[in-house]
């Protein structure tokens, strides 16, 4: 089995097993409550773009444990662990990006000042910070972080702590946004994309490399 095939059969997992509807609703609800109709558009995707960090965590962990022990054993058996945890790390990006484009596209319709460079400056902003949720997700969810007890509020921190810190690309690129609302710049940062790609990419190998060593 290729990681396509596999990704593909995880995407399907989710939406079978309905594991995408609560951070897929509260991400929705949190939208409709925080944007308004006439909106500033860069500021109203500034917000769509922080929520996915929490929202793209939460649906690594819905990935990751979505599939019961016995259909993951026999996955393993034809691809190997690392195929079917990398394949899991990617359908939860995937759903969190689907859900980011259509939040964005949704703020860009309602808001004010929605023209091509709040569309510029809002997808890359999408993107930085799914893929920052999916490394956030990818390190503190199993097989890494073993248990809810555990997993769950050392997730939700280094989440805040991602949006919070300086030098973060969340924070960059929401920071970018929310500026460029007020003083009509929408330039986001160059290495946000980037860094947010070799963010992830360190935390998936990491993940994917404790999976092999766990068996998990």
């Amino acid at each position: 089995m290729t990681v396509r095939m596999l990704t593909r059969y995880h995407l399907e997992l989710l939406l079978r097993s309905q594991r995408w509807l609560p951070p897929g609703l509260v991400y929705l609800v949190l939208m409709g409550l925080g944007v308004s109709g006439g909106d500033d558009a860069l500021s109203a995707a500034a917000f769509s773009a922080g929520l996915l960090v929490p929202v793209t965590g939460w649906l690594v962990r819905a990935a990751v444990t979505a599939e019961p022990a016995q259909s993951r054993a026999c996955l393993v058996a034809a691809a190997g662990w690392r195929r079917v945890h990398l394949s899991a790390l990617a359908a939860a990006a995937l759903a969190g990006l689907a859900l980011g484009v259509a939040g964005l596209a949704g703020v860009l319709l309602v808001g004010s000042g929605g023209g091509g460079g709040a569309v510029a400056a809002g997808l890359p902003a999408t993107v930085v910070c799914v893929l920052t949720g999916a490394a956030v997700g990818a390190v503190c969810n199993r097989p890494v972080v073993a248990g809810a007890q555990y997993a769950v509020p050392l997730g939700l921190g280094a989440m805040v702590l991602v949006l919070l810190l300086p030098g973060s690309p969340a924070n960059a690129v929401v920071r970018a946004l929310v500026l460029g609302s007020r003083h009509g710049a929408t330039a986001v940062p160059w290495w946000t994309l980037p860094g947010a790609a070799l963010l992830a990419g360190a935390a998936g190998w990491a993940a994917v490399a404790v999976a092999v060593r766990r068996g998990e």
